[in-house]
């Protein structure tokens, strides 16, 4: 019986004495800190106070001597394509005679002269008032007795979207749409192409009329180019004007 109260009366071991051993070295890690945080704090009172740097900064010195030199118009896209934007179109070869169904007035194209090209003028007229059109160029002449050129030049400002591009590119889909046609990219434009439609035109009374055209855009420059005539029209040719009027832009 003494011997059962002998067992009771002593500590058990256990959980709380490891929780209890715990709580006692986490009580000297915080003394130690404690005390170390107050030994460092007496070595840096009797330190003499260091020295900081300057916060003024040299002065540079202004650069003497007259500025660069504005970029010419060949280094510079911008200057030449806020100019005259006729003159960037390709000029009426030798022999050939001024067209003669060109709209427009003096080479411009205004809103509604160019809008006026479209099967639907109304639904257009407000799509390229959309696209902030800015302005656009023509240009075009006859070769031989049936074959005729009639190149444009469309400007878009381009301050909301890339109206250029989306105007190609739409062109460009329902060309390649049409049956009876075959094209090719234009060399060095990165996104030109060059259509002939091999089917022509037929309408009684008329000579049959082959069609051949190029679309692609630089910048915020839309090209668009149609050669007709009343025999076939050759891959040569009309890549040989596209690739010469992309040079020019």
């Amino acid at each position: 019986m003494e011997a059962e109260e002998e067992v009771a009366a002593a500590p058990r071991p256990g959980p709380r004495r490891r929780r209890r051993t715990a709580v006692l070295i986490g009580g000297a890690a915080v003394l130690g800190l404690i005390a170390g945080g107050c030994a460092g704090y007496l070595v840096q009172v009797h330190r003499a106070p260091t020295k900081l740097p300057s916060l003024a900064q040299p002065v540079v010195g202004q650069a003497k001597g007259e500025g660069p030199e504005p970029l010419s118009a060949a280094q510079d896209r911008r200057v030449k394509t806020d100019g005259d934007l006729r003159e960037l179109l390709l000029e009426k070869p030798r022999g050939a005679r001024d067209a003669t169904r060109l709209m427009g007035k003096d080479g411009w194209l205004d809103l509604a002269a160019y809008t006026g090209l479209y099967e639907k003028p109304g639904e257009m007229f407000g799509e390229i008032v959309g696209d902030e059109f800015r302005r656009a160029a023509v240009t075009g002449w006859l070769v031989g007795r049936t074959q005729e050129v009639e190149i444009r030049l469309v400007q878009f400002r381009q301050e909301e979207t890339l109206a250029a591009a989306g105007n190609v590119k739409n062109t460009q889909y329902w060309v390649e749409d049409e049956g009876g046609t075959d094209s090719w990219a234009i060399p060095g434009s990165g996104n030109g192409r060059a259509y002939v439609h091999t089917r022509p035109e037929t309408r009684p009374g008329y000579l049959p009329m082959y069609t051949a055209e190029a679309h692609a855009w630089r910048g915020d420059i839309g090209l668009e180019m149609w050669i007709v005539d009343t025999e076939p029209i050759s891959k040569a040719k009309i890549m040989d004007l596209a690739e010469r009027q992309m040079e020019r832009l």
